[in-house]
């Protein structure tokens, strides 16, 4: 969709042209190439969940939720941290045109008309004139000069500097695509990890306000109980008690909903009076697949954006330091001109108007009071410091897609044992509440499955959330998501 295929095969070309009719001083960046562990998973449950087959670029749509999917696609069109982003990488790819200008001759145009009157001081005193013996000022009077034609200038760029500045930019503007890549990706988790928030929040909402209906029929049934003298005063008051901190919890849920509602409209670019109706109604949260696709530990440097941008920025202070290299050395530079210079305008068209001047500039450096060498010394500092924090970015990838793996394949053995949880303790209560109507048990037995009860559903709630949202971190650990908005081919 930004494209900078326009802008960098033009200036890798003319820096690979001109490097072979002159010398580049400073190191050659080389692509640095990290060990790469040879899969994530050897043995384990993860296996059971996890495959090796290639990651899905559209990873959202494997939860089969056609609400989720539209979001995605509005706030990659509509999200302002995006278009932040997207402007910022155009400011990288003009950059990296303006540096790359220099590597051309820089060739104008001129023209000009000036009305001239010589003065008995100046040139005409030179020449004897201005009151002495020579040529008289009066017999000069004053006279038209028109003058057009051509000037160039060229920095034959001997030692590469140039070419090195321009190598910089292009690598920076490369940069640019890439964080643009890891902000497209962060705003399509983001989404993602909003609305399964969302959508799990809207599920315990559900759990609570139906167990407060059971709480108020069960404080209705205890009180006809206690009007027909089967229980006591106590047992009343308890179940309204129960009935009141279930109530509680439903202002602080409602508040988290409708958070998660505002967050989700100011990652689609919202006001707030404008969401999107279907986020209103409550929804199922999402089902994650039988099976995620994780790829293999290889294609994971390439494919994550923050590894890509750490290799940019590598190669940004690799090209710097070869800048402050060639700063040491003599700059050349070719200047010349060539114009129609005449009195009258008519005489503009003849050889004899012809004026040039062409030569060369040479300067160097003697003394900068070690200004060179501190320049040289930080840029070598900073490509050092870019090869460590390319380490690390990788590191740090590779520990991500482990803990994202590890929080989603266990998350599967918690959902499993909240699911029997509630099952179980939904037979409990139904059968305390069977007990308690044919005064077998007393009211704390009921109390205690109701609260169990309660308790169970809101938990295999909120496991279905986060075995979601592990889905999404683990998705975004491995990268994918950008592919189909930003290709690499566009790189």
């Amino acid at each position: 969709m930004f494209s900078t295929s326009r802008l960098h095969p033009k200036l890798l070309a003319a820096v690979s042209l001109l490097s072979l009719s002159s010398c580049m001083v400073g190191p050659n960046f080389k692509a640095p190439h990290p060990a790469v562990p040879t899969a994530y998973i050897s043995s384990g449950p993860a296996t059971a969940y996890v495959t090796a087959g290639s990651v899905n670029p559209q990873w959202w749509n494997s939860f089969n939720d056609p609400e989720l999917s539209s979001l995605e696609t509005q706030a990659v069109a509509q999200n302002l941290d995006l278009q932040i982003a997207t402007q910022r990488l155009i400011e990288a790819q003009a950059q990296a045109q303006i540096e790359g200008a220099v590597l051309y001759p820089n060739i104008g145009a001129n023209a000009s008309y000036s009305r001239e009157g010589l003065s008995d001081k100046g040139v005409v005193q030179a020449l004897g004139g201005g009151g002495g013996a020579g040529i008289p000022v009066a017999a000069v009077p004053p006279f038209d000069v028109y003058q057009y034609g051509l000037q160039a200038t060229y920095d034959l760029d001997l030692w590469g500097k140039n070419r090195r500045t321009a190598e910089a930019a292009v690598a920076a503007a490369a940069g640019s695509l890439e964080a643009r890549r890891a902000a497209l990706l962060n705003v399509e988790t983001q989404v993602a990890s909003n609305y399964i928030q969302l959508r799990g929040t809207q599920a315990v909402l559900a759990i609570t306000q139906k167990n407060l209906d059971s709480a108020n029929q069960l404080v209705n049934l205890t009180v006809e109980r206690q009007q027909a003298g089967l229980t006591t005063a106590l047992d009343v008051a308890n179940a309204r008690a129960t009935a009141a901190q279930i109530s509680a919890q439903i202002p602080t849920l409602t508040a988290q909903r409708d958070a998660l509602i505002n967050q989700l409209g100011l990652l689609l670019g919202q006001t707030p009076n404008s969401f999107p109706p279907a986020l209103l109604a409550a929804a199922p949260v999402p089902l994650t697949p039988p099976s995620v696709p994780a790829g293999l530990p290889a294609s994971l440097l390439r494919r994550r954006p923050d590894v890509r941008e750490a290799e940019d920025k590598l190669h940004t202070a690799t090209a710097e330091v070869g800048v402050a290299t060639a700063a040491f050395f003599p700059d050349f530079s070719l200047t010349g001109s060539v114009s129609l210079q005449a009195l009258q305008l008519k005489n503009l068209n003849g050889l004899s108007a012809l004026t040039y001047a062409v030569g060369p500039t040479l300067t160097i450096p003697l003394f900068e009071g070690g200004q060179l060498h501190g320049q040289l010394k930080l840029r070598k500092a900073q490509e050092k410091e870019a090869a460590i924090g390319y380490a690390k970015t990788v590191l740090t990838a590779f520990y991500q897609v482990d803990n994202a793996l590890s929080a989603y394949t266990q998350e599967h053995t918690t959902l499993n044992a909240l699911t029997t949880d509630a099952e179980q303790s939904h037979l409990a209560l139904s059968l305390a509440e069977d007990q308690y109507k044919q005064g077998l048990v007393d009211y704390l037995t009921v109390l205690t499955a109701q609260q169990a009860y309660l308790t169970a559903q809101q938990g295999q709630a909120l496991a279905r959330e986060t075995l979601g949202t592990d889905l999404v971190s683990l998705y975004q650990a491995l990268g994918g998501g950008w592919e189909g908005y930003a290709p690499a081919g566009n790189s």
